[in-house]
């Protein structure tokens, strides 16, 4: 009989995990099962808000590989298969199939946890009404692109993180009036500096988005089962569409209810080897936690390339393989029609919370030479600690061309350089791509003396 891998969750970790597990071993030493709920497996949530615009306009180009694909490797992808509960005594996993209602203990000798994450859904009155959406699996992407499609006018989006102004671009392309309302201050209030937030805001006001901040929605108004407002009575904001980008949360309720431990960051508490403290159970993914290579602290981050990276590494160890995790910078990147907005290590807020000591530098530059056509506004804010220089972190918008630029610091980050070495860094030049002295170089030198200083 050959060992059983379960595997709970079809989408990015799970898969990846899957794939390199069969890659090292064969159907004879190791039968895998994975257990999806929904209606697909593997595919790009990343790309849902440019499906909704129609910049992607292929459904089919969002699913990475089908069930089908994955049998002909002999791993067993069910669709519609709800794990409802986890016997970690017995191993084993109870199953609902969501076609038939029925249900089956299937046992286990390796189960991996890879739920992901779900959208945070505050009780807000109206939260039912018709036209009131949110945006994280394919199905939900088909039915907002219909939606924004079908004749509506207004759309308001509520949340200001990164899927808020995603989702926002993509009612903005297709021509609908957008508002985005959030709680915060500012826009990306939990990923950057409230200062660069608020440039950010400004300058997507200047795009044709209109920004409401400050102001906590508690109700949606509706009229015959349809939404029409966010907001009720006199604070109403009119809107055809209404999408709840709030934010997610890792699904771990199954988890806990097993008695799987929970980590200091939200999610489940792996090793490097994303195992879990109960032997044979492992996690990996949105639902689990990381380790952040600054801090050295546990964190829970929603990132495909987190989630694919760890599924990888989970993989390679439930293969035989020996493979370790190494850590997490929470380096992102998206943009608003071309305005681009990207971060990676640690803010100031975040290094203060860390207890480190640290200064920051803000340069304004441009994303080529000031004299190149087409040369547009960047910023860059950078983040060292005090007295070594080393680099903590970046934040940076501005137009096509910007956005990237954060990869060359997401690197430095990872080899532990100092913000002194970071600004005489050989970094390339042309004038179509940057000024002579590039200003990830600039902003490193401005960082590092604001370091250094007393």
């Amino acid at each position: 009989m050959p060992e059983r891998l379960v595997v709970i969750g079809g989408d990015a970790a799970g898969m990846s995990a899957a794939s390199q597990a069969r890659r090292r071993r064969r159907p004879d030493d190791l039968e895998i099962i994975v257990l999806e709920k929904g209606n697909y497996v593997s595919y790009s949530a990343c790309g849902e808000p440019y499906f909704v615009s129609g910049d992607v306009d292929d459904f089919e180009d969002l699913q990475v590989r089908t069930p089908e694909q994955f049998w002909k490797v002999s791993i067993d992808a069910r669709l519609h298969h709800e794990v409802t509960a986890i016997d970690v005594a017995q191993g084993r996993v109870l199953v609902r199939n969501r076609e038939d209602d029925s249900e089956e203990w299937l046992g286990y000798d390796q189960l991996l946890y890879a739920t992901g994450a779900h959208s945070i859904r505050p009780p807000i009155e109206g939260i039912g009404l018709n036209g009131v959406h949110e945006l994280r699996t394919l199905d939900d992407a088909q039915t907002l692109r219909r939606a924004a499609t079908g004749g509506a006018r207004k759309a308001v989006v509520v949340g200001g993180g990164y899927i808020g102004l995603e989702v926002a671009e993509a009612f903005h392309t297709v021509g609908l009036e957008t508002t985005i309302v959030t709680m915060m201050p500012t826009v990306l209030e939990r990923t950057f500096d409230p200062d660069m937030g608020e440039k950010i805001g400004y300058r997507i006001e200047e795009l044709g988005i209109e920004l409401i901040t400050e102001h906590k929605v508690e109700c949606l108004e509706g009229r015959e089962g349809k939404v029409v407002g966010v907001g009720c009575a006199d604070q109403s904001i009119p809107a055809d569409i209404v999408v709840l980008a709030l934010g997610s949360r890792p699904t771990t309720q199954l988890a806990i209810d097993a008695g799987i431990p929970i980590g200091t960051g939200g999610g489940i508490a792996v090793d490097e080897r994303q195992r879990t403290a109960i032997e044979g159970i492992w996690s990996a993914g949105d639902c689990a936690d990381a380790v952040h290579r600054l801090t050295g602290q546990p964190i829970n981050l929603h990132l495909g390339t987190v989630a694919n990276k760890a599924g990888r590494v989970a993989g390679i160890n439930l293969g035989g393989g020996d493979a370790t995790f190494p850590g997490v910078l929470g380096t992102a990147i998206t943009k608003v029609h071309d305005f681009e907005i990207a971060r990676t290590g640690l803010t100031e807020f975040e290094a203060e919370a860390a207890g480190l000591a640290f200064a920051a530098a803000e340069v304004g530059s441009s994303t080529a030479a000031h004299y190149w056509p087409g040369s547009s506004p960047m910023r860059i804010k950078m983040v060292a600690e005090r007295d070594t220089t080393r680099l903590l972190g970046a934040q940076i918008f501005g137009g096509p061309g910007a956005g990237k630029r954060i990869d060359t610091v997401a690197a430095a980050l990872w080899a532990g350089m100092e913000a002194s070495d970071l600004a005489m860094a050989d970094l390339s030049y042309s004038p179509p791509f940057s000024g002579v002295w590039d200003p990830i170089n600039i902003a490193a030198r401005k960082a590092a003396a604001a370091a250094s200083s007393p």
